[in-house]
């Protein structure tokens, strides 16, 4: 991180990206993995509650970043980061032992309290005169702590799974340790609007990006409702081990993060970000359907690389679409009601799929992820783009 921040802020910086990469560790840990394997094989719990737990999570953690910033403006960062992680801490230890589904949902909602101000906090210290390349090395951080997360425990929880529980428990206590070297001063993050202001305001936005609502809701709750299914997907389904599942997840993580940057540049250099969204979107829709047959395990190995290049085509152009469609004027705002409107997808999701493997199979939630992601990659094939109000115009008054 030499070099990328101001000196004086480079040993803070250095300290929450190392609490940022442990706590998307354990998130990736829990929600992927130690959620829907150990709920279900340990605990017993079927598989509507255990979606339902995952959606707990996301539940608190989208709510909390609602209110972070005027908890920031109200109190240290440290304060905020440091409680967070303890009640994250007390949420991980009643997991494992929730053997009843009300106690199992509230310990998963617990966990998602802590995890969501560090990475608010991060985004806070990032600069203009280096946001894109800050930014770069925050999701580096991020995608490699919640890519390892399921990993290791997969392989923990197929071998050893008391030690997969005492782990998470372990990097989760550590990174509340190191939340108390955070800096104690007070750090205001946005200008206070009046409420009624506010509401103006997200009325507004809100008819703006009504092109981007299908693609921001429904990509997450495909998403999400194959987390609490993959595992036991892959078990049943595929017939491997949780240390083979393993290989396919390192397969479609490894491919995405070699993919970002050509396909960040090749979108770039381009400019078609329709074209690159419904490519990417049809192809991992027809992947996964392929998926749901439950092929041999090396054609799995196969599609989850071309999942993570798939994945990796869909992100900068997303991300770059996103950024069009917001002013100057209010990018806060803007990006705060993205990430709720996203946040809502990523809530239902896990709900759904655990409902729908009871009700069936887990490759039926599998087939209905393909069939979502399907539908958004024909709806940005044919509905025109563009964004509402130019970047940096901004009417009077608004």
């Amino acid at each position: 991180m030499k070099g990328l921040f101001n000196r004086s802020n480079r040993g803070g910086i250095v300290l929450l990206g190392v609490i940022l990469l442990l706590v998307e560790f354990v998130r990736g840990a829990v929600a992927a993995s130690f959620i829907p394997i150990y709920g279900e094989k340990m605990l017993g719990l079927s598989l509507d509650i255990v979606g339902t737990a995952i959606t707990a999570h996301f539940l608190t953690d989208t709510a909390l970043k609602m209110v972070i910033g005027w908890l920031l403006d109200r109190f240290s960062t440290r304060t905020i980061v440091h409680a967070g992680l303890l009640v994250s801490l007390a949420g991980v230890a009643l997991m494992q032992a929730a053997d009843v589904p009300w106690l199992f949902i509230l310990s998963a909602a617990l966990f998602g309290i802590g995890i969501s101000p560090i990475w608010i906090v991060c985004l806070m210290k990032v600069t203009e005169d280096k946001r894109a390349t800050q930014m770069g090395l925050l999701y580096t951080i991020w995608f490699i702590g919640i890519g390892s997360g399921p990993i290791v425990c997969n392989l923990l929880l197929d071998h050893v799974p008391a030690a997969a529980g005492r782990l998470i428990a372990l990097v989760t206590a550590l990174s509340w340790g190191l939340s108390l070297f955070i800096s104690n001063r007070r750090e205001r993050m946005i200008e206070t609007i009046p409420l009624t202001r506010q509401v103006a305001l997200l009325r507004e936005k809100l008819s703006r990006m009504r092109a981007l609502l299908p693609g921001m809701i429904l990509q997450t709750a495909g998403a999400g409702m194959l987390l609490p299914v993959l595992p036991a997907f892959a078990e049943k389904e595929l017939s491997v081990s949780s240390s083979t599942y393993s290989l396919i997840l390192l397969a479609a993580g490894g491919l995405t993060v070699l993919g970002l940057m050509p396909m960040g540049r090749l979108s770039d250099r381009v400019g078609h970000k329709r074209a690159f969204l419904s490519a990417g979107f049809c192809t991992f829709s027809a992947l996964l359907l392929v998926l749901s047959t439950a092929p041999p395990f090396w054609e799995c190995l196969l599609i989850a690389g071309a999942l993570g290049i798939s994945y990796s085509a869909v992100l900068p152009a997303w991300n770059a679409l996103l950024a069009s469609y917001l002013p100057q004027s209010h990018q806060g705002l803007g990006w705060g009601i993205f990430s709720t409107l996203e946040g809502i997808g990523i809530m239902i999701g896990p709900a759904a799929g655990g409902i729908i493997a009871s009700l069936g199979t887990e490759a039926d939630v599998v087939w209905t992820s393909a069939v979502l992601f399907g539908l958004i990659g024909l709806f940005y094939l044919l509905y025109p783009l563009r964004p509402a109000e130019p970047a940096g115009r901004v009417s009077a008054g608004k």
